[in-house]
């Protein structure tokens, strides 16, 4: 909120549409850290007999709505700058303005490095979204300062409407990559390829006593991973043996990748594809 209040405090002393675009831009920020607030609240919930599977996809909708945000905000900033560009005018109190609002550049940026930090650290893609959506604020503020350097130095009044426009364009490409990231959720995306290969590897060399594993599937949602796959024993092995075998899979799993779900379907061994993993 102080953030916000720094930006349209420039833009009240300018007039500037650059500024307008960067104070405008600052109100999706306080929405969005408010739902992505929610939404991290909201996914630490424990699984319930409604979703069994736990609430860790909120943060994804979370980040689809941030998304939504930037894109409607970019819309109504180049609105501004095709007017402005039609009708220019030199912006007001240049040296006031561009002070308020490189204090609210730098705390800004503060913010967006601990926001990516904590959210990369706690796995959340709410809260490393909304730290990415910030640093991009951070980038498109220098810009328009620079700019408005510019104007005043040069007196070419257009190029403020210019930098407005430069300004919706950046936040919609930031926009863009958020609703990206979060559809892939959503669409229970696999898990990068090197954590692919860390489980495949761990399921290898840990599986003593089975013969493969096949049909094995990973997904993302949130910070949770979830893993399922087939493991084929001997067919005279005894139930407790072959749940042995998968409690010591589990097991270095759980080290490997943190905060993992497990699901293990055990079958015979006419039922090996020979087309997954060998056991070592």
């Amino acid at each position: 909120m102080i953030v916000l209040g720094l930006k349209f405090l420039a833009w009240s002393l300018t007039g500037s549409i650059a500024l307008y675009s960067d104070a405008l831009e600052s109100i999706v920020n306080v929405v969005t850290a408010i739902v992505a607030l929610v939404a991290v609240r909201l996914a630490q919930k424990p699984a319930d007999a409604a979703l069994p599977y736990g609430y860790h996809k909120a943060e994804y909708f979370s980040a689809v709505i941030v998304g939504v945000m930037i894109i409607v905000a970019a819309i109504l900033i180049l609105r501004e700058a095709v007017l402005g560009f039609m009708a220019p005018e030199l912006p007001d109190a240049p040296m006031q303005g561009l002070a308020v609002s490189v204090v609210a550049t730098a705390i800004n940026a503060i913010w967006s490095f601990v926001l990516v930090r904590h959210g990369r650290k706690v796995r959340s893609p709410a809260l490393e979204a909304d730290g990415k959506h910030l640093l991009t604020d951070v980038v498109s503020t220098i810009g328009v300062l620079v700019g408005l350097a510019l104007v005043y130095a040069t007196g070419w009044a257009q190029l403020d409407a210019v930098l407005a426009a430069l300004v919706a364009l950046n936040i919609l490409w930031s926009g863009w990559g958020v609703i990206r990231q979060s559809v892939g959720g959503l669409m229970d995306v696999a898990v990068p390829p090197d954590t692919q290969k860390t489980i495949r590897e761990v399921i290898a060399t840990n599986a003593d006593g089975a013969i493969e594993a096949h049909d094995i599937r990973t997904r993302q949602a949130g910070k949770m991973t979830f893993i399922d796959f087939h493991l084929v024993v001997p067919g005279t092995m005894t139930v407790d043996a072959a749940h042995t075998i998968c409690d010591a899979i589990e097991a270095k799993l759980r080290e490997a990748v943190r905060d993992v779900q497990i699901t293990i379907h055990v079958e015979p061994e006419q039922k090996a594809k020979h087309s997954g993993i060998v056991v070592v």
